[in-house]
């Protein structure tokens, strides 16, 4: 799979991303990783902040459910706005934390 390849499917990945739910960096890396080869949260993290504008970048975060950094208030405001589970001022990933089909 080609660099761009992977950006792409990345940024589809997250688009599925229900409101009121989230996947972390190394989640995203992972369920990739059989398809590109490639196995990095912070290559994941990268794409995001380059091209994940037109996505719903908030539902992306941390393995400890904290926000992307330097947007934490518009992401937190459209976090709760979708109900998603808080705890402690951070995304509960015990029940927020989504993981897609495995044969999608």
């Amino acid at each position: 799979m080609s660099p761009e390849e992977y950006v792409e499917q990345v940024l589809a990945l997250v688009e599925r991303i229900p409101p009121g739910r989230v996947m972390s960096y190394g989640a995203i890396a992972d369920y990739l990783a059989d398809r590109s080869g490639r196995s990095s949260a912070r290559l994941v993290g990268s794409i995001m902040a380059r091209y994940g504008g037109p996505v719903p970048w908030h539902r992306v975060v941390n393995n400890a459910g904290r926000v992307v950094p330097g947007h934490e208030l518009e992401a937190m405001a459209r976090l709760i706005g979708e109900a998603t589970p808080m705890r402690n001022g951070r995304v509960d990933m015990k029940k927020a934390a989504w993981s897609p089909d495995p044969t999608g």
